[in-house]
């Protein structure tokens, strides 16, 4: 996994619209964008371009490498969210 979403993420969905190759969801108009609490990175697809990362005014999205240690759930629930 390249990049994962935390919980600072407001869900304000310009991450899912740049992204280069689709690797992040929910969509604003999908069915469970109101229910859940923020966006999801998969790590199949992300191709590691740090565009999302860039985009992110509330700087939800590091690199795993960078993840803060009281953060580090996050990987793994970025990848649950697509299983």
């Amino acid at each position: 996994m390249a990049y994962v979403v935390t919980d600072a993420c407001t869900k304000d969905f310009l991450c899912v619209e740049e992204c280069a190759t689709a690797a992040i969801a929910p969509h604003a108009g999908d069915a469970d964008a109101g229910t859940v609490s923020q966006v999801f990175i998969n790590p199949d697809e992300c191709i590691d371009c740090g565009n999302c990362a860039e985009l992110c005014q509330q700087h939800a999205i590091f690199p795993i490498d960078d993840l803060p240690a009281d953060k580090a759930e996050f990987a793994e629930k970025n990848s649950a969210y697509f299983k």
